[in-house]
């Protein structure tokens, strides 16, 4: 009955489809075709949809149909610097301090220097900021826990990352490469103060994320900045990092790579699901305390916010977090709802 359908469907038109439908013989042939229909019509949808949107649909059908991560599949980030963000905008340079509180813990970064291996100068180098800091402190926290290691090679693994994270490797001047070395530079620059208290008393911890670092010019001067080769996280970070790695799904990442913000509350919500065990609600002032900084107006960062948490649970539909009229309430689950195994889980 179904003889000859492949090729005269006017439903299926994906050559992957159209084979598929080929190859079925017998009973099988009614059910393949009815199979590669709702296929073709979920892809002509997709089709329509922004760039964005058609990502995250992608992700959700590809990890409903994979469940959770393979251990392949995870990067690593510092707890600490999944509950206190980096600034999302680039600071002038006289601008040296960033801070932001979250709950009764609050992360002061401060910009600090490289020496030129030109001339031996001290270089001041910019606050980081935005997704790609975001980015690299994931990679090199990752391959600090991958390699079991203080003493991450940057130069050689940093194509390759960037090409994970869906960005075209390009030089000169406004190329990716030039963005991302930037970043590590003003990284491996910075000092942090993190603070906690609990109202009767208060403890302050002063580190740098990386205590050597090694550094060297392009011999190509339309190339010549500072560039670290390797960095080397300092002891105390390192040690806190192999008890405190918040485990998370690249693929998530990936999608997200182009909003600093979203990679922030992915972060946040991955290391507050596994720290509950209550819901916990989030005011709104709250919330454009730590996520808000470049808005002037409270409803336009309500909208904002309320959007990027819909986005992300269009990926994690599962995901126990819901906007109301009086800010954000997240509620206890499982990692598995960022589509991390529960037995990697570290907090």
């Amino acid at each position: 009955m179904l003889e000859g359908l492949a090729h005269t469907s006017p439903k299926v038109r994906d050559a992957d489809l159209l084979q598929r439908m080929s190859d079925a013989k017998g009973l099988a042939a009614e059910f393949t075709y009815r199979q590669c229909v709702i296929e073709q019509e979920r892809r002509d949808h997709l089709a329509t949809l922004p760039v964005g949107s058609r990502r995250r649909a992608e992700l959700r059908k590809q990890m409903e149909e994979q469940g959770a991560a393979q251990r392949e599949q995870l990067r690593h980030i510092h707890s600490v610097l999944a509950i206190c963000s980096l600034p999302y905008t680039a600071q002038p340079l006289h601008v040296r301090e960033w801070q932001r509180k979250q709950g009764k813990m609050s992360l002061m970064v401060t910009a600090g220097k490289l020496i030129s291996p030109e001339h031996g100068e001290w270089v001041d180098q910019p606050l980081p900021y935005g997704s790609r800091a975001r980015l690299l402190l994931l990679h090199t926290c990752s391959e600090a826990i991958r390699q079991g290691s203080p003493v991450v090679d940057i130069e050689d693994s940093l194509s390759g990352f960037i090409r994970g994270m869906g960005f075209a490797v390009t030089g000169g001047k406004h190329g990716t490469l030039n963005s991302f070395k930037q970043q590590i530079n003003a990284l491996a620059a910075c000092s942090m103060r993190i603070g906690v208290w609990d109202g009767a008393h208060a403890k302050t911890v002063h580190t740098q994320p990386f205590s050597a670092i090694d550094v060297w010019f392009p011999t190509n001067p339309d190339q010549k900045m500072l560039w670290p080769s390797t960095v080397t996280f300092s002891q105390e970070f390192y040690t806190t990092l192999t008890k405190h790695a918040l485990p998370v799904n690249v693929q998530a990442v990936r999608v997200f790579a182009n909003s600093p913000r979203k990679l922030d509350m992915l972060f946040w919500l991955g290391y507050r699901l596994n720290n509950l065990n209550k819901p916990l609600t989030i005011s709104w002032d709250a919330l454009k305390e730590q996520w808000g900084s470049n808005y002037t107006r409270a409803n336009n960062f309500r909208r904002d916010f309320a959007s990027e948490i819909k986005e992300i649970k269009e990926v994690f539909p599962k995901l126990p977090v819901k906007v109301t009229e009086h800010g954000c309430v997240v509620s206890p689950g499982t990692s598995e709802v960022l589509a991390i195994p529960t037995k990697y889980k570290k907090t």
